[in-house]
C-alpha cells in the first residue's frame, strides 16, 4: 500500500491525541452575487479577502455552491473563495436547452468566463463530482492559472466508476429505451442516497440537504437539463486519459480527499491518481460523495494544512506555467 495511502490513519491518531488546534472561523466576510455571463445569470458566494490566494470552489450534482457553506467560513481567514453555481444550479439561471448547450464542455467555458469577470488570474481548484469535468477542462484550456488541484470524490479512471455506471452507460447506448436511468438520477431517493451512500452514521446527515436538491430538481425544465448532461457525461470518461496525460505532465500540487462510503465514485479511483501524480497526498475519509456533510473539520484541517504548504514551496522550475 502506497504511503499516502494511510495518511488518513495518522490524522485520524493525531485527532484522537487532542494535537489538533482550533480552526479559526471567519463568516463575516461571505458574500452572494450575480452576474451575467454571456448572457445566463450566475449566482455564486465569495469569501475572505480578495488579495488572499483564491479558491475556486466547484460543486457536484444535484447540489450547488450551497454545499460548501460548512467550508467556507473556515477558510475564509486566509483564502479568497468562490463558489459558483453552475447554470442549471442553485440559484443561477437555467435556461432551457434550446437556449444554452447543457454539455461539460459549455459550463467549463461559462465558468471561465466567470474567472475572467472577476479578474482572477491564478487559482487552486477544488473539485468535487461534476466539479471534476468542469474543472479539468478549465485547466487542460489554461494550465497557466492553476497553483494547485484538491479533488474530493471527483473521478478521473475507469476503475473509479461504480457499478451504477453499467446502467448509466446502457443509457448512454440508447437513451430512449432507458428513462428510468433519468427517474432514478432526478428522484428524490437518488438525492438522499448519493448523501447516504453505505455510510454506518446516517443520523450524521441532515435531510434538509437532499430535500433543498430535490426541490430545485424538481422544478420545470430541470429534467430535460440533467438528461442533456448525463447524456454528456460519456464524453467525461472518454476524457480521463487526457486529463491523466495532463496531470503527468503539469506535475501540480494535489490533495485527493475520498469519502469511502461514497457508491458512485469508489475508492480505487483515488487510489489511481497516484499513479500520474506520485507525490499527491491521498486521505480515505471516513464519510461519503459529499464528504463536508460528515467530515467537515477533517476536510477543513486537510485543506489548509494542504493550502499553506503550496503557498511557501514555489513549484519545480521544470513545470509549464
Amino acid at each position: 500500500m502506497p504511503t499516502q495511502t494511510i495518511l488518513a490513519a495518522t490524522t485520524a491518531l493525531a485527532l484522537g491525541q487532542g494535537t489538533a488546534q482550533p480552526i479559526p472561523s471567519v463568516s463575516a466576510t461571505t458574500t452572494y452575487h450575480r452576474v451575467e455571463i454571456d448572457g445566463v445569470g450566475i449566482v455564486y458566494r465569495e469569501a475572505g479577502p480578495r488579495d488572499a490566494p483564491t479558491v475556486l470552489l466547484l460543486h457536484g450534482y444535484p447540489s450547488s455552491s450551497r454545499q460548501w457553506d460548512p467550508l467556507l467560513p473556515l477558510l475564509a481567514d486566509r483564502y479568497h473563495l468562490i463558489a459558483p453555481d453552475y447554470p442549471g444550479f442553485g440559484q443561477s439561471d437555467a435556461p432551457s436547452p434550446a437556449r444554452y448547450t447543457y454539455t461539460f464542455d459549455t459550463l467549463a467555458k461559462t465558468m471561465e468566463g466567470l474567472v475572467a469577470r472577476l479578474g482572477i488570474e491564478r487559482y487552486t481548484l477544488f473539485l468535487q463530482d461534476y466539479g471534476g469535468p468542469v474543472g479539468f477542462r478549465m485547466a487542460l484550456a489554461h494550465p497557466e492559472r492553476v497553483d494547485a488541484l484538491i479533488v474530493q470524490n471527483a473521478n478521473a479512471y475507469a476503475e473509479g466508476l461504480g457499478a451504477k455506471w453499467q446502467g448509466i452507460a446502457r443509457y448512454w447506448a440508447d437513451p430512449a429505451a432507458h428513462p428510468e436511468q433519468i427517474d432514478a438520477f432526478t428522484s428524490l431517493e437518488g438525492a438522499k442516497q448519493r448523501h447516504l451512500g453505505t455510510s454506518p452514521n446516517p443520523e450524521r446527515y441532515n435531510p434538509d440537504t437532499w430535500a433543498d436538491e430535490y426541490a430545485i430538481l424538481a422544478r420545470p425544465g430541470e429534467r430535460e437539463i440533467q438528461a442533456a448532461l448525463l447524456a454528456d457525461y460519456r464524453t467525461n470518461v472518454a476524457s480521463y486519459p487526457a486529463w491523466q496525460a495532463w496531470m503527468r505532465e503539469h506535475r501540480l500540487p494535489m490533495l485527493v480527499l475520498w469519502g469511502r462510503y461514497d457508491p458512485s465514485f469508489i475508492v480505487p479511483g483515488a487510489e489511481a491518481y497516484l499513479r500520474d501524480v506520485p507525490k499527491a497526498e491521498l486521505h480515505i475519509l471516513d464519510a461519503g460523495h459529499f464528504a463536508l456533510d460528515e467530515a467537515t473539520d477533517e476536510i477543513a484541517r486537510l485543506t489548509r494544512d494542504f493550502l499553506g504548504r503550496v503557498e511557501t514551496t514555489p513549484l519545480p522550475s521544470s513545470a509549464p506555467r
